[in-house]
């Protein structure tokens, strides 16, 4: 990996950090691509429970795609932040719990992307925007979607319509984010929202964000009467054997994950 794209593991969470504080951490082709390997890494080392994605500097966490190249054949196919938004790419959903360490500006795919998390840390610096029609421009509306499904309608529609910030309070206030921090405090709030994940099975978390996930892109009903294959896997898995063993034992859980 390019030093564009930090990633380290220490012990069950993965943590990757967007390196182009700079411009602002936006997604340039290549930092497009390296993100796609780390979530490859990520989904396949069993090891590995959670993820939480940063950003390096203070500005920014991200302002979405870096189109200063121009609009060349490679960034036309952009799948924005490794193909979790499924801007211009197809979209892959991250089989393991992500959390969002947010701070300074998260603007147009840069607040898409973090909306692709399952938890948002926000520093209370934090600006989330959809600048695309006070700009004049309007392409790929991935994060307009998001953005009505996670936000009050209205409140949604006023950010597309006029592309005014949402702050980091007002956020929390409307259930975007978890938790408001500082900056100097936000990794620190991250990890911990990590460690919580971790200390579930990290087999069941996964059968629940499958189901979860796969279950909002129907009806109630639809979602009430599917079957979800990891939920049917993990029946036999020896993690369920240990919570169950735990239970009777009256202790905490120690998980494989496997």
């Amino acid at each position: 990996m390019s030093d564009q794209l930090q990633l380290e593991v220490d012990g069950h969470v993965a943590h990757l950090t967007l390196n182009r504080p700079q411009a602002l951490n936006s997604i340039s082709h290549e930092l497009d691509l390296e993100l796609a390997q780390a979530w490859d890494r990520i989904d396949d080392d069993p090891d590995i429970w959670a993820a939480v994605l940063g950003a390096a500097g203070d500005r920014a966490f991200c302002a979405g795609a870096d189109i200063s190249g121009g609009t060349s054949a490679d960034a036309s196919r952009l799948a924005l932040g490794g193909g979790l938004t499924g801007v211009g790419g197809p979209l892959r959903v991250l089989r393991k719990p992500l959390i969002a360490a947010v701070h300074g500006y998260a603007l147009g795919g840069g607040f898409e992307l973090a909306m692709c998390a399952d938890i948002i840390v926000a520093a209370d610096t934090t600006q989330f925007g959809l600048p695309e029609t006070k700009a004049g421009i309007i392409g790929e509306s991935g994060v307009m979607h998001r953005a009505l499904r996670q936000l009050p309608h209205r409140v949604a529609m006023a950010m597309v319509l006029t592309g005014e910030r949402l702050g980091a309070a007002e956020a929390l206030q409307h259930g975007l984010v978890n938790e408001v921090t500082t900056r100097d405090e936000l990794d620190a709030a991250a990890d911990a929202w990590a460690q919580k994940v971790c200390a579930a099975s990290p087999l069941a978390n996964q059968a629940a964000k499958y189901a979860a996930t796969r279950g909002l892109t129907g009806s109630l009903e639809d979602a009430l009467s599917t079957k979800y294959e990891p939920i049917e896997a993990y029946a036999a898995s020896e993690d369920v054997k240990e919570g169950r063993r735990a239970f009777a034992e009256k202790r905490q859980a120690v998980w494989t994950g496997r």
